[in-house]
């Protein structure tokens, strides 16, 4: 377990990290930009059955990615994809609009271990079927101290006892960039940013996306909940409330891997509207 933060969320004591959201476009209807966040989300599971049940397929649920392409690649925290480094296959659960939730696997494209971040592809693009799935802009710029936030995530409603027809429970956290802090995300590796917000960061949302209130781009991915000593600026700015600290990875880690990997991705001002 690394010491900087981790949230526990796997269902059978497994030490992965969880979930994801996404917007598509800056839209001024709350709902409709609600609806293009959600629909950019999704959650990395393993799946524990070869059929179906009544309640669909039984899984372990890991964490969070999200969409930031129509060709189905897809980011996340890499501490979330620990539990696969020996094998297994790696799952997102998707929506279909007349049709209970589907699993569709992903590949690893590539991992940074210092940074903490993974792009994954959905193998076969989602975006050329019929499922519910929307895509995020991404920030050419990291989060600065004061910047509002929103973190957006899926979960579960039953986390001991997961099933893909089980309505997920919709996690939207709203929260303010504290502060910077450094440190070394996994033993013997450089050490790497983090961002600190006033918000709690709770068990399953590891791997989701922060988005900027204001352009409704992803600036950050939620690492988790900061278990260190408090720095003195965010003490001042939280109320000294340590304990309801998270801490994000700047996008600008996530953006650094997509352009080593050649994998396109957008802001908001490019997206068509």
């Amino acid at each position: 377990m690394r010491q900087v933060l981790r949230v526990l969320v796997a269902v059978l004591t497994i030490n992965g990290v969880v979930f994801c959201c996404g917007f598509v476009s800056v839209a001024s209807d709350p709902a409709a930009s609600d609806k293009a966040l959600l629909d950019a989300i999704c959650p990395v599971v393993y799946s524990l059955d070869e059929s179906s049940s009544d309640r669909g397929y039984h899984y372990i649920f890991y964490g969070n990615a999200f969409f930031i392409d129509k060709d189905g690649y897809l980011l996340t925290a890499a501490h979330v994809l620990t539990d696969f480094q020996n094998g297994g296959q790696p799952q997102v659960l998707l929506r279909l609009p007349e049709a209970p939730p589907r699993l569709v696997k992903v590949r690893v494209v590539a991992l940074d271990s210092q940074h903490d971040v993974a792009i994954l592809q959905a193998v076969p693009n989602p975006f050329n079927g019929r499922y519910e799935v929307s895509f995020l802009p991404l920030s050419s710029t990291n989060p600065v101290r004061g910047s509002a936030i929103l973190a957006a995530a899926l979960r579960p409603t039953r986390l001991k006892d997961p099933h893909t027809f089980d309505a997920p429970q919709q996690d939207k956290s709203l929260a303010e960039v504290l502060q910077y802090a450094s440190i070394s995300l996994n033993k013997g590796q450089p050490e790497a940013d983090l961002f600190l917000f006033n918000h709690e960061v709770i068990r399953g949302q590891s791997g989701a996306p922060i988005v900027s209130r204001d352009t409704q781009e992803v600036v950050g991915i939620v690492e988790g909940q900061w278990l260190h000593g408090i720095p003195l600026a965010s003490a001042i700015a939280s109320g000294d409330r340590g304990s309801t600290m998270g801490a994000g990875l700047p996008i600008s880690y996530a953006v650094a891997l997509l352009e080593q990997q050649h994998v396109s991705w957008q802001t908001a001002s490019n997206i068509p509207q």
